[in-house]
């Protein structure tokens, strides 16, 4: 569970989150939606202790570090590093053995390259699934359906649905409605920094129409095509 009580959060005199006040429970996915700058990656990267902010953020446990993954929507990686030992780097780091890190390798990837070689999409695999071989009981992931294949989407909407049914805790977001309806139960529009609208299964296609006029509008009408 991830508790928040007045988060704010300012990039000198901006302020990106406006006194956010919400609980994400166990064994449930939350979709995090917005338009780009709305403070989604922000908020991620509060709970997972990369920012300074105002406000409180717990957990059930002691401390929320040590039991949250994180996938970023481009993660980092050491330019001498192989694939395998990226894995077994970060599984180190949570005290687990990463066990036969080659069987465990479902995105068939290349362990033994370097990772700064991979491509976008296998570098998200790869952050993906060390995240995953960490047994936290928190996951973040921040557009994990990005620049990856469609066979890697169905597996990554498999492997959300499996951490809800073990009870963990999932935030994600996406601009992929679709993977949203597949994978959530709530869905939290963050607008400007504040949440405005909190959206259960039954009325995600409500939301979905909502979310598109608000971003297209009158937009292909002025473009006046023939």
């Amino acid at each position: 569970m991830i508790r928040i009580k007045n988060l704010s959060k300012y990039y000198g005199s901006n302020q990106v989150l406006k006194n956010i006040n919400l609980d994400f429970e166990e064994a449930q996915v939350y979709g995090i939606v917005g338009e780009n700058g709305s403070g989604k990656t922000t908020l991620f990267r509060c709970i997972a202790g990369l920012e300074n902010y105002k406000g409180q953020i717990s957990s059930d446990s002691t401390k929320l570090k040590d039991h949250l993954g994180l996938l970023l929507t481009v993660p980092f990686f050491f330019s001498k590093i192989t694939g395998k030992e990226y894995i077994t780097l970060l599984c180190n780091a949570r005290n687990i053995d990463a066990g036969d890190v080659d069987q465990r390798n479902i995105f068939d990837l290349p362990l033994n390259k370097y990772a700064s070689t991979y491509s976008t999409g296998m570098k998200k695999k790869l952050a993906l699934t060390a995240v995953l071989l960490q047994e936290n009981k928190i996951f973040i992931f921040d557009e994990p359906f990005n620049g990856v294949d469609i066979q890697s989407n169905i597996i990554i909407i498999d492997i959300i649905q499996k951490l809800k049914e073990l009870g963990k805790t999932v935030l994600i977001s996406s601009h992929l409605f679709s993977t949203l309806s597949d994978t959530c139960d709530e869905i939290h529009l963050l607008k400007e920094g504040e949440f405005v609208k909190k959206v259960f299964k039954k009325d995600f296609d409500e939301l979905e129409k909502e979310m598109k006029e608000m971003a297209i509008g009158n937009r292909i009408e002025k473009l006046g095509l023939r």
